[in-house]
């Protein structure tokens, strides 16, 4: 019998921020937005990547062209002063030329790391003894928590994954966006004990403007699930996005909805630039690089508003665990 496989791109342990006590989380790969500031965007395309860090390569240093002889496609190539600066990366690599690879030969080359596989294929029951193996170490509340990417767009492997976790007693969470077929998102979600979900602007036309897709099916899944007598805990998430979700009109649109639903507890996230180099060893641009980090002031801010609309709101880390 074939076991349903999900591409994972990283498994961490010892979280004590994504749901209670002491957890595992699983971050699977591929998500239906396209958010510009995304901190993981290595999550984004549903397929295996080669991220290249360039402070890692020995080209220039040691003269190896390991990954160059490796690549049957011709994809990477030396860097030429014309193409950049000083603080250019010794090697370009011509990512259109990876779109079929299978194998990353250049690698398996890379003995220093520098250029790295993102996204590994795993079974079920090869990720079940990952997470029984780091069960010892949860405690008494620990659990798993799958995130992404967006987990929930990998809907059989999940469904049997959290199937496998209800039978061994595992603890569930899940980080969405909550942007899937309605049927299938109440459906995995009867598998689930803690969600956190995001609302990232009311406005189904900013929405789209800042990733990629409208919010009404967000919303009106959010809506279906506090509706349905779902006995989990759900907790409400918003990244603070400069410019483009923190102002008074949009937290108050945010609050008025969660108080029609009778949700309590809302999540707020200061923006920050921590997903700007995985950009760069993508090939790509940050689109935020030059915004700073959300002043304590704004945030205390943001806060208060939830507050004065009975929605209690944790800032950042401070969530009720």
């Amino acid at each position: 019998m074939n076991e349903e496989k999900g591409l994972i791109f990283d498994i961490q342990g010892y979280s004590v921020h994504d749901g209670p006590g002491c957890r595992t989380l699983v971050f699977l790969k591929g998500c239906p937005l396209d958010c510009a500031w995304c901190s993981n965007p290595e999550g984004k395309q549903y397929k295996p990547e080669i991220m290249y860090r360039a402070t890692k390569c020995t080209h220039l240093t040691q003269g190896c062209e390991r990954c160059i002889t490796a690549c049957p496609e011709g994809a990477i190539q030396k860097n030429s002063p014309a193409n950049g600066h000083e603080e250019a990366p010794p090697l370009v690599l011509d990512r259109t030329k990876c779109q079929h690879c299978r194998d990353f030969d250049c690698a398996a080359q890379c003995y220093f790391e520098a250029l790295k596989i993102c996204g590994r294929w795993y079974s079920v029951s090869e990720l079940m003894r990952v997470l029984k193996r780091d069960q010892q170490y949860w405690g008494g509340n620990g659990g798993v928590t799958f995130s992404g990417g967006e987990p929930l767009m990998q809907r059989r492997f999940m469904q049997a994954v959290l199937e496998s976790c209800h039978d061994a007693y595992i603890h569930t969470a899940v980080e969405t966006s909550a942007y899937i077929e309605s049927g299938a998102f109440i459906e995995l979600m009867r598998l689930v004990q803690w969600a956190f979900i995001d609302i990232k602007q009311m406005n189904p036309e900013k929405h789209k403007a800042g990733t990629g897709v409208s919010n009404e099916l967000i919303l009106h899944n959010i809506a279906l699930l506090g509706r349905s007598g779902w006995p989990g805990r759900l907790v409400i998430r918003m990244p603070v996005i400069p410019g483009f979700n923190d102002d008074d009109e949009n937290i108050l649109k945010t609050a008025e909805f969660l108080r029609q639903l009778g949700l309590v507890e809302m999540n707020i996230l200061p923006f920050h630039r921590l997903g700007d180099s995985k950009w760069s060893q993508l090939g790509e641009l940050y689109p935020y690089r030059e915004f700073s980090t959300t002043p304590e002031e704004k945030m205390a801010h943001i806060q208060n508003l939830f507050l004065s609309q009975q929605i209690a709101c944790y800032v950042g880390s401070e969530t009720p665990f």
